[in-house]
């Protein structure tokens, strides 16, 4: 496989690095001591560095040529709130938080990549390499882009990367438009009369009019969601009452909706609004529901997929870069800058065997065999779209 020699040669120190993070998580913008050693690495590698977008993010910048150009890396540093159940020897020193995505290897990877082209200097051009907190949950993303990310550090382009368990060691994917799915998350509170349990007629009885909306909620996509659209809606919470022989003031539902389109997106906000208002006035009752768009959909453009799938081939060849894997329902808040700059989102294999348990599990752990797979990607990537005069 034709990774960058001199990336290769510091295998070991990618590996302790991204082993050194595992070992210290910090969950959303909470990520003082990474972003520390990335910003340490950065500047022992050369680069100009810039922190305290969304609190804890770190930009590094390399510059080298003439050429007014500039691209993105980007890559998550923070880790989630799961108690980690392996027993590596660097496993997690933190009660109750764990890297269970990899963004401890995606961290790696990119430092690793910026210290190969400080040294290479094989483009010609700006690199902004940018390191993201709270991906998980919160969109530290949406909050970069807030606090100016592309007016301090314009890009014609963005791209990312994500480990995927499941997928060959080797193989990188990627497509032009939906890559991962919208995440919104909703909270329906409905607000009817209390009673005895003995006497339901005297009340409104909440339980039963959430029992109603839990159902018809379903039929949002099984009936007003084009069959050939993806699209979820899951409630996973509901709560209500104290005591078994009292019918209770209230209930709160909550759940998360999902989907590939801006369009599917926006109808199913309108329809989850509709169904709870109008099954609480049905009953005499009435809701209050929260609707939060945390994630847009993860959509490539098309020229730029094309790049990143030719940077691809010339690290794991041709017959290793696939384009045919659907995309998943799961969300990534690198949307929000996709929504600003066009770009593209890949996915590395992170193996059957070691690692390949699924991501958010408390077993899981990144493959640091990859790790000089993903950097060779990003330098190849910088120094395709970057190329030095002559090239």
């Amino acid at each position: 496989m034709p990774v960058k020699p001199g990336i290769v040669a510091r295998h070991a120190e990618m590996t302790a690095w991204r082993r050194r993070i595992h070992a210290n998580p910090e969950t959303a913008f909470e990520e003082v001591a990474t972003a520390e050693l990335v910003a340490g690495l950065l500047r022992e590698f050369g680069l100009e560095v810039h922190r305290g977008l969304a609190k804890t993010g770190v930009v590094g910048t390399l510059r080298n040529g003439t050429s007014g150009r500039a691209i993105g890396l980007r890559a998550d540093m923070d880790a989630l709130h799961l108690q980690e159940l392996t027993n590596l020897p660097y496993r997690s020193l933190v009660p109750g938080k764990m890297h269970a995505c990899g963004h401890d290897g995606h961290t790696a990877m990119l430092l690793g990549a910026a210290q190969y082209l400080a040294e290479s200097r094989n483009f010609d051009g700006t690199v902004h390499f940018i390191f993201q907190p709270a991906e998980e949950n919160v969109a530290g993303g949406r909050t970069m882009v807030e606090d100016g990310l592309f007016r301090l550090f314009p890009v014609e382009a963005v791209y990312g990367m994500h480990n995927m368990p499941g997928i060959e060691v080797g193989t990188m994917a990627m497509r032009p438009g939906p890559m991962m799915a919208s995440a919104d998350f909703f909270e329906i509170d409905v607000l009817g009369k209390g009673a005895h349990g003995a006497f339901p007629h005297q009340g409104i009885d909440p339980v039963l009019i959430g029992a109603e909306i839990v159902l018809a909620l379903q039929r949002i996509v099984a009936r007003g969601i084009d069959p050939l659209q993806a699209a979820v809606v899951s409630v996973t919470q509901f709560t209500a009452g104290h005591t078994t022989n009292v019918i209770p003031e209230s209930a709160r539902l909550a759940g998360t909706t999902r989907a590939l389109l801006p369009e599917v997106q926006d109808a199913i906000e309108q329809a989850v609004r509709q169904i709870a208002q109008g099954i609480a006035a049905a009953h005499g009752a009435s809701v209050a529901c929260r609707y939060d768009r945390r994630y847009p959909p993860t959509i490539n453009t098309v020229a730029e997929t094309a790049l990143a799938a030719d940077a691809a081939r010339t690290v794991v060849g041709d017959a290793n870069v696939r384009s045919d894997l659907p995309p998943v329902m799961g969300a990534e808040d690198f949307a929000w800058m996709l929504r600003e700059r066009p770009g593209c989102y890949v996915w590395i294999g992170n193996g059957r065997e070691q690692g390949g348990c699924h991501v958010h599990n408390p077993h899981y752990d990144f493959n640091d065999e990859i790790l000089p797979i993903g950097a060779s990607y990003w330098a190849a990537l910088a120094e395709q779209l970057l190329p030095l005069a002559g090239r």
